[in-house]
Formats: C-alpha cells, sequence, structure tokens
C-alpha cells in the first residue's frame, strides 16, 4: 500500500495568500486539512484535541505567512508549525511517553490509511485504536518522527527541517521507534486477523 505523496502548492497561490487574498489561503488549508489534521490526531491522539490544533497550526501559519521563506518546502514549513505547536501541547499536559532502543524489521503497511470499504468500517476502527494505542508508547518526537515518514513519505531531510533537528538525529529517533514497535506490530496484526476469521466466520454460519 503507497504512502501519501503530500506535494507542495502552486507558488503563485501561496504568493496570492501572502498578499491578503483569503481565497488564497483558503485553497491551501483545504489542499493540506487531512495531512494536518492526521499529523495532529497520530500526535496527540484525541479526535477533538487535534481538531483543536489543526486549527490553531492554520491559524499560526495565516499570521506568519509574511515570514515564510518561498525558498523553502510549504509543506515542511506547514508540517513545522503543527508539530511544533502538538509537541508544545503535550509538554504542557506533562505526560511521560515511553521510548525503547534498537530495530527489528516493521512491516508498516498497516500504517497507511486509505478510504475504507463498508464492509472494513468496523475493522479499521478498531485497527485505528490498536495503532494509536501503540504511538502512544512513544516519545512525542519519536512519534512525529514516524508520522511524518510513513504516513507522509517525508525525506530524512525534511523530518530534519519540520522539527529543527539534523538527519542523523531523525535517523536515530526513527531506529528507536521501530524497535519500539515491532514487538508490539506483529501481536496487534494478529489480533485484527483473528477478528477478520470471526467476522467471516459469522458471515458465513
Amino acid at each position: 500500500m503507497p504512502s501519501i505523496v503530500l506535494c507542495d502548492p502552486d507558488p503563485v497561490i501561496i504568493e496570492r495568500a501572502r498578499s491578503g487574498d483569503n481565497r488564497a489561503f483558503t485553497r491551501l488549508v483545504e489542499a493540506y486539512q487531512t495531512p494536518v489534521y492526521n499529523l495532529c490526531y497520530r500526535i496527540l491522539g484525541n479526535p477533538h484535541d487535534a481538531e483543536d490544533a489543526a486549527q490553531e497550526a492554520f491559524l499560526r501559519a495565516y499570521t506568519r505567512l509574511n515570514s515564510y521563506d518561498q525558498a523553502r518546502s510549504f509543506k515542511t514549513w506547514l508540517l513545522s508549525i503543527a508539530h511544533h505547536y502538538c509537541i508544545d501541547r503535550l509538554r504542557r499536559r506533562r505526560l511521560t511517553w515511553l521510548s525503547l532502543d534498537d530495530e527489528p524489521a516493521l512491516d508498516t503497511a498497516m500504517w497507511r490509511s486509505t478510504a475504507p470499504t463498508p464492509e472494513e468500517v468496523v475493522m479499521r476502527r478498531e485497527r485505528d485504536s490498536d495503532i494509536q494505542t501503540l504511538l502512544s508508547d512513544l516519545s512525542m518526537k519519536d512519534r512525529g518522527a514516524l508520522v511524518m515518514r510513513y504516513w507522509y513519505d517525508l525525506s530524512y531531510e525534511e523530518i530534519a527541517a519540520a522539527t529543527d533537528t539534523t538527519v542523523s538525529a531523525v535517523k536515530s529517533r526513527l531506529h528507536r521507534a521501530r524497535g519500539s514497535l515491532a514487538a508490539e506490530v506483529s501481536p496487534a496484526q494478529s489480533r485484527a486477523a483473528q477478528r477478520s476469521s470471526l467476522e467471516r466466520s459469522a458471515v458465513a454460519a
């Protein structure tokens, strides 16, 4: 299953938004509202908090458009705003997140969301809950790096720019996150397969 590829918007639209064209900014919101929300949700773990965070991220982007450097990737700049706001929000909660070491192989296909068919809705919700539970065991910074890499296929360089760190630090975070998750993903996948098998058996009966 391919990851979601985010493209940068037409520079003309950005320039219009910078000049005060609200319709142009609305087009930017429409283009990025889903990835920004998803990033916030995966970091914060709560739909309501994610909605608030996404709105705040766009508000901050709107007020900072004049300081946006067009030589920089817009998607990276916007996700950086959302990422930093979510990190600050978690810090204000004073939560402690668990992170471990080492890196077994990790099947990331289950992490990428696509529009489900009606038959998959229940299983998708359960799987989404499993994924969010796994993510909640990561440190907040590791979580953000993992989402940017495996949901949106951002490069190490783009993640480093979005998180104000180095490529080496990004690789270290991903290495640590994959190691923490790999031991838990297989049981989660097994439970999902068992649920699917039971559902098929019930339908057949």
